[in-house]
């Protein structure tokens, strides 16, 4: 560690930030390594070290001979004052060395509110912003991650994208660069060959146009690009790569537990879950590799609390075969085993009994809406008696917390399906009059209200997000409408979910935004703190654009999206049939009663996903 470091390390909050030196981490020499990969999360450490994607992706670039990959994480706003104020660059936590000295700069984004932290990751580490000013092979930048699946926002800053997940892909992309390298390739040499492999996308070699209104004419690719990049999947969980020796962190983190990977995907069908379309096709780990992975990264972590990574727990076939052999193992051991993303309409109490061995916690539950009518329209497949017998199972078992999250603003919603909350949650607390098994306690029902962002590859891409004042008053009639001291309602702010879904939805104009937005000090804004939405107003009317044109607009139903050129597998016209159905509230069985043809079939071996 510098001497600079140590300087500055005791004048600001949880320096254990910034030290590395962490049981597991990867120390390499620098003599026997000639790729080295700089792997950047833009947020801070305890946010970055919670990823799982970031700790497999960390074990994958390390596991191979000559490459070594280190952690970069966004520092807190006390921390970036006193590295500009002593002129220490960004610095990568295994070495210490600035970052600038790495081949390549990789980002994994899974949160455009984060956007602004990528910008100022590379200014303070002293790498220019914009991809066309970065010439050579040094310094490459890409990026990974839920957010890719639009990644216009960013495309001025990107050297490439990797679409899809990385086990695979982020190796191909790291052999080709060393081949460049030890052949001296000129950097447009490389990108040519990267955007021949699948799954990644070069912004530059596609140009935008615009019609008159400000929409898409067309995204017109040059020669060496091909005209649609489908993202990358794995087809085989039990044999993919996983960290079971695993980095402990130095302090504490936001999810300071072991995550197993149960599987990836989503039979269910949301109609405004990016995450359960962008997924699919579902593949599962069998129990006993499950097993297996997750006693090796309790030994090796010590942790005393292990949970399940899903998008949906309890729709995982062997559930009840590997929570059996799970507990024999923790309960011993005195280790709490975790369940979240669980359903209404299938929690039983068998899987509650189950729970309970290995220590209570409270329960969480996503009804989303207040009404049948509306769960019925953006696909929930959850009934309210479904809902109600779950709460009347865990009641009855001893439970007296219940966590609760509801959207407001999604397609078709009235003050209907608002009120419909508040008369849903006095049903909840009824039943818990009834059945509760431990009145003394009292009951905590923790209720939070999130504002519906219309996102690509979702049935509700075409949406148009309410305003921030219309989100405000539902906020206001669901509030006057709740009179328990039982509830702690709690509800996201407006212009932090408005601008989520500005870059969600936008396209490459919105870079001078983001540029002008981080000039003007925009940073960390997925923290309360440091999110100044004036700031980001001003950029826009700086840069002569509206807002309101990407988030509040309903898009032509053929409309040219900015995400045109990318493919997760799933056809535009099954979104736009299933956007159909929200009108009518029609619903769509799950993968596993009836197929829906969504054309994710076509990336399993056989072309039959693992519902």
């Amino acid at each position: 560690m510098t001497e600079q470091l140590q300087r500055i390390l005791p004048t600001v909050q949880k320096p254990a930030r910034y030290v590395g030196g962490e049981y597991g981490q990867v120390i390499k020499s620098k003599q026997e390594v000639d790729v080295r990969v700089a792997f950047c999360f833009p947020d801070t450490y305890e946010i970055g070290m919670s990823n799982i994607g970031m700790r497999i992706l960390y074990g994958v670039m390390n596991d191979m001979p000559g490459v070594w990959c280190e952690r970069v994480f966004t520092p807190w706003g006390d921390m970036e004052a006193q590295m500009r104020r002593h002129a220490l660059p960004l610095y990568a936590l295994e070495s210490k060395d600035p970052v600038k000295e790495f081949d390549l700069i990789a980002f994994t984004v899974g949160y455009e509110m984060s956007y602004t932290n990528i910008l100022n990751m590379l200014n303070l580490a002293g790498v220019p912003l914009r991809a066309k000013d970065r010439k050579g092979l040094k310094n490459l930048v890409f990026a990974g991650g839920a957010c890719m699946y639009n990644p216009e926002p960013l495309a001025d800053f990107l050297d490439f994208v990797s679409l899809g997940e990385g086990e695979e892909i982020t190796k191909e992309i790291l052999q080709l660069y060393r081949k460049a390298k030890l052949e001296d390739w000129e950097k447009e040499e490389f990108l040519r060959a990267v955007a021949q492999i699948p799954g990644v996308y070069v912004p530059s070699f596609y140009e935008p146009v615009y019609q008159e209104d400000g929409t898409l004419q067309a995204i017109v690719p040059n020669p060496s690009a091909p005209k649609t990049v489908l993202k990358r999947i794995v087809k085989d969980l039990d044999s993919a790569y996983y960290p079971t020796d695993t980095l402990v962190p130095s302090m504490e983190i936001v999810h300071d537990r072991t995550n197993v990977e149960v599987f990836r995907g989503c039979i269910r069908g949301c109609r405004f879950c990016q995450a359960g379309f962008c997924y699919r096709p579902v593949r599962a780990k069998s129990a006993q590799v499950l097993y297996h992975q997750a006693v090796a990264s309790l030994e090796s972590s010590g942790n005393d609390e292990i949970t399940l990574s899903s998008l949906s727990t309890s729709d995982y076939k062997e559930l009840d075969v590997f929570a059996d052999k799970m507990l024999d193992y923790c309960i011993p051991r005195k280790i709490k085993l975790s369940l979240p993303s669980l359903r209404a309409d299938n929690f039983s109490r068998e899987l509650m009994l189950k729970l309970r061995k290995s220590g209570r916690s409270s329960l969480t539950f996503a009804p989303e809406a207040g009404t049948q009518r509306l769960r019925d329209a953006i696909n929930k497949n959850v009934t309210e008696e479904e809902i109600l017998t779950t709460c009347r199972i865990a009641f009855s078992g001893g439970w007296n917390a219940v966590k609760l999250y509801f959207m407001l603003g999604l397609p078709t919603e009235t003050d209907e399906d608002v009120l419909g909350i508040a008369e849903l949650v006095w049903k909840i607390i009824k039943e818990w009059k009834a059945y509760g098994s431990e009145k003394k306690r009292g009951l905590s029902i923790n209720l939070s209200t999130a504002f519906f962002v219309p996102k690509p590859f979702t049935p509700f891409q075409w949406e148009a997000q309410i305003t921030p004042e219309e989100y405000m008053r539902r906020v206001h009639l669901l509030q006057s409408a709740i009179k328990t001291k039982m509830v702690d309602y709690r509800y996201h702010g407006p212009e932090l979910s408005r601008l989520e879904a500005v870059l969600a939805r936008g396209d490459r104009r919105l870079g001078a935004v983001l540029e002008e937005a981080v000039k003007n000090g925009a940073r960390l804004d997925s923290w309360e703190e440091y999110f100044r939405n004036d700031i980001w107003m001003e950029a826009f009317a700086s840069c002569g654009l509206d807002p309101n044109f990407y988030a509040c607009r309903e898009f032509g139903k053929e409309e040219v999206f900015p995400w045109q050129t990318i493919s997760i597998g799933l056809r535009r016209e099954f979104f736009w049939h299933e956007r159909e159905k929200a009108y009518q509230s029609l619903t769509t069985s799950d993968c596993r009663t009836q197929c829906a043809g969504c054309g994710a079939n076509s990336l399993c071996p056989g072309g039959v996903c693992d519902a």
